[in-house]
């Protein structure tokens, strides 16, 4: 029988298209792995030699280290301060992800997490390995874990420049930016993670709930168009929110948009690369950002597998605009209707307190001050209380000083709140030594500062007909009759 030549290489040319859709819808349906095995990764690998989040450049060079045998390893440059600037890779496959971490010093919690997955990827033998092989024949990872090592030192924003970082993405002043827009031009990166910590008071609009992730995907221009570049970003982002809601449900906030001209996430979208920002905000109980870290290892793990697959294109942009907006409406402590003195006479104020992180050498302290009053009905408290009937009521000094901080205890410091001392001195304490007592500790004859007002120190009695009924030391509400357990981290003044 005689074929015909054409009808061979047409069937032949649509068992090619047919088998390449079989293909593409195989990547495209392909099951993520599940919460349940994403944390248990996460338990599995975790970097034990990170506990907290105020590591330094030489905590991780170790760490660094010990994974040159599966990475390839790197030295980008160096920081104003000569501190070096490493990239560590991985990866056999064509799909380029480049991930960079702590742009800003004072914000490590995703450069934890991905000491974690360096942990997780170097591993072989176990039931992650079919989700390991898949990202390894797929994508090429370049990992910047510190880019500010300087910044890193002192546990702050800005590097030794005293420049943000992330506002120097055109002008390149500092040697840090020159290394990340380097790493970036040479590697050319199909996808980019833009890794950064954010304040622990934003929400989610109209929700109490922490915003303990945010994300964004940048805009490239003023008119923060939507193309090809922005989509990809945009569909991971709600494959990522899929695995959060499973976990922090109401915890996820989405980032405004508005184009930024020098931040280094708008120009890397604008520079071709579908870029992902993820800030790691607050979630009660952890304020080590430990529990943080492990969502920021889920979620970038999943991302990846969404990469690696192209399964993202399942999602749409609809659904990543549907993400709720962040906002800044939290406080610490929310009290309600304190009746406080003017004049003579009392006004029901509601008192807005919030307690920052203060960073010393050694450790950090807590430093409470009201950052707002009046009618602070928008506001949500993470904890809030209803002061309705109280008076506001200054606290005095304990008369006689204690020869050192061994003299007191918290049965001892809750007897004098009771007596109606807010501060005790102490003989021999050294001024900024630390301590967790519920009390304010003054190391000679120095005065404590207290008050109600915008920026004032809160430290305070709230009083019923002539009785104390709560204090509020440093920022911390404690019921005189019924005191809970509590954490205080404050220090000698």
């Amino acid at each position: 029988m005689k074929v015909n030549p054409n009808l061979s290489i047409s069937l032949f040319l649509l068992f090619l298209v047919f088998t390449f859709s079989c293909k593409t819808a195989t990547i495209l349906t392909s099951t993520s792995t599940s919460v349940e095995t994403l944390e248990a990764a996460y338990s599995k690998y975790k970097e034990a030699a990170i506990i907290h989040r105020r590591f330094k450049h030489a905590d991780l060079q170790p760490l660094i280290q010990k994974h040159s045998d599966s990475f390839e390893i790197s030295k980008l440059g160096e920081s104003v301060e000569g501190r070096s600037i490493s990239s560590l890779d991985w990866g056999d496959g064509k799909t380029k992800v480049m991930l960079w971490s702590q742009m800003h010093g004072n914000e490590s919690t995703a450069t934890m997490s991905l000491f974690d997955l360096f942990n997780f990827l170097e591993a072989s033998g176990d039931e992650f390995d079919g989700l390991r092989d898949l990202l390894r024949s797929n994508l090429d990872l370049k990992f910047i874990p510190m880019i500010n090592p300087d910044g890193a030192e002192e546990f702050k924003r800005r590097n030794a420049l005293d420049i943000d970082l992330n506002r120097d993405a055109i002008s390149q002043i500092s040697p840090e930016a020159i290394i990340l827009k380097g790493a970036r031009d040479d590697f050319e990166p199909e996808f980019g993670f833009n890794l950064h910590d954010q304040q622990t008071y934003y929400n989610t609009t109209g929700s109490p709930k922490q915003a303990t992730i945010s994300v964004l995907a940048p805009a490239y221009n003023y008119a923060t168009d939507v193309n090809d570049v922005r989509t990809r970003a945009m569909q991971t982002i709600v494959g990522m929110n899929e695995i959060l809601q499973q976990v922090v449900p109401g915890h996820v906030g989405k980032y405004n948009d508005a184009f930024e001209p020098r931040a280094f996430g708008d120009n890397i979208t604008k520079w071709g690369t579908s870029t992902i920002l993820i800030e790691s905000g607050g979630y009660p109980n952890d304020p080590e950002k430990q529990y943080i870290r492990q969502l920021n290892f889920m979620i970038i793990l999943n991302a990846l597998e969404q990469i690696a697959t192209r399964s993202y294109e399942q999602y749409t942009t609809e659904e990543y605009f549907a993400i709720p907006n962040n906002d800044l409406q939290l406080v610490d402590l929310l009290l309600n209707e304190v009746q406080v003195p003017v004049n003579g006479k009392y006004y029901p104020v509601d008192l807005g307190i919030r307690r920052r992180d203060i960073t010393s050498d050694t450790t950090f302290y807590i430093s409470a001050s009201v950052d707002d009053l009046g009618d602070l009905q928008v506001y949500f408290g993470l904890e809030e209380f209803d002061a309705s009937g109280l008076k506001y009521e200054e606290g005095k000094v304990y008369e006689t000083a204690f020869e050192s901080m061994n003299s007191i205890n918290e049965a001892k410091a809750m007897e004098l709140l009771k007596q109606g001392y807010l501060a005790v001195k102490v003989k021999n304490g050294a001024k900024g030594d630390f301590h967790q007592l519920p009390i304010l500790v003054l190391n000679s004859t120095e005065s404590f500062s207290s008050g109600w007002k915008t920026g004032e120190s809160t430290n305070f009695f709230l009083e019923k007909d002539g009785v104390r009924k709560y204090a509020v030391v440093n920022g911390y509400l404690i019921d005189l009759d019924n005191p809970k357990d509590q954490e205080f981290k404050q220090r000698v003044n």
